[in-house]
């Protein structure tokens, strides 16, 4: 997978031709408390909060043509990439399925049935899942689209490029890292606009694979149980996104569900957004390393903010004393 500049921007026609940029803010008070410059990319305030929406944009609109999503279009997520599907399929007037684990977030299933996707429930977890839609797809015959592909990899780019040229070189960005979509996007952008801008990965503690794999070399299955970051929730990598994060990333940060829950309280004190688990393990890396980054321009960014109310309510009041 090799994305350019001329490839990046085509894909932001695409994206912005159904919303506009989302903003990046560097909040007074989230400096206060990290000590240093910080940069938030707000990839909660797109029209699906979050930043899957821009590849499910770009994937739609170059395989239209073809006629290979005639059939409809299956996949299985845990939520923001199925909005992602709903939005675009409803844009182009094309039947989706969307299999998501036993369990998931009501209220992500409740958006994705409002874009107008058949709902299945299948697996204890988004890999079982992720192989029932292969027996779907042939089974119905539709189209079965992966959770990564450099066509997405190219539309959730934007939101990287929107950041890099908006803020004078980052020493260091943290990058959440569920699939591999939004940090390959990040490292494609960062190497076209020739900067030294550090990106670090950022993965669940409770869900290792892409950290341990990382490390090994080659993909590597690991348990999941993490219970906030469901859009963390990877057991087995990306080949493809392994390696492109291995070339491109200098390390990747582990951090557990209370780190992330504190970054969600963080949020919400320091700007008043409200951030998803998933959303939030960046700024839980940036804090964990509050020392490591002092003096240094350092972005993060909110993957997204669709949280359960139930479940933000309490994180929120597992904050207070």
């Amino acid at each position: 997978m090799q994305l350019n500049l001329t490839n990046i921007e085509k894909a932001a026609e695409t994206v912005y031709s159904e919303m506009p940029a989302t903003p990046q803010y560097c909040w007074p008070l989230l400096c206060d408390r990290l000590g240093t410059e910080v940069w938030i990319k707000h990839e909660n305030h797109t029209p699906v909060g979050a930043f899957k929406i821009r590849g499910g944009l770009v994937y739609f609109d170059h395989l239209i043509p073809t006629g290979d999503l005639n059939n409809g279009v299956v996949s299985a997520t845990k939520g923001n990439h199925g909005q992602s599907i709903g939005f675009a399929a409803r844009r182009y007037g094309i039947p989706a399925t969307v299999v998501v684990p036993k369990g998931n977030s009501l209220e992500k299933n409740a958006a994705m049935r409002a874009l107008g996707v058949e709902l299945i429930e299948y697996g204890e977890d988004f890999q079982e899942s992720r192989e029932y839609t292969r027996r779907l797809a042939q089974e119905r015959g539709m189209h079965m689209m992966p959770s990564f592909h450099s066509l997405l990899v190219s539309g959730v780019a934007t939101y990287s490029y929107e950041l890099l040229k908006s803020v004078p070189e980052p020493d260091v960005v943290y990058v959440p890292i569920g699939m591999g979509s939004g940090i390959c996007g990040m490292i494609a952008v960062r190497d076209a606009l020739g900067l030294k801008t550090e990106i670090v990965g950022v993965v669940s503690a409770h869900a290792r694979a892409y950290a341990e794999s990382f490390d090994s070399g080659e993909p590597v299955e690991s348990p999941v149980n993490t219970k906030l970051a469901d859009g963390l929730a990877c057991r087995i990598p990306d080949p493809d996104a392994l390696e492109v994060i291995r070339r491109g990333v200098g390390r990747i940060v582990t951090v557990t569900d209370d780190e992330i829950a504190l970054a969600m309280r963080t949020l919400f004190e320091c700007t008043h957004n409200v951030s998803e688990g998933a959303g939030a393990a960046g700024t839980a890396a940036a804090i964990q390393e509050k020392s490591k980054i002092a003096g240094r321009r350092v972005a993060v960014v909110i993957t997204g903010g669709n949280v359960d109310s139930s479940v933000f309510a309490s994180v929120l009041s597992s904050g207070v004393d």
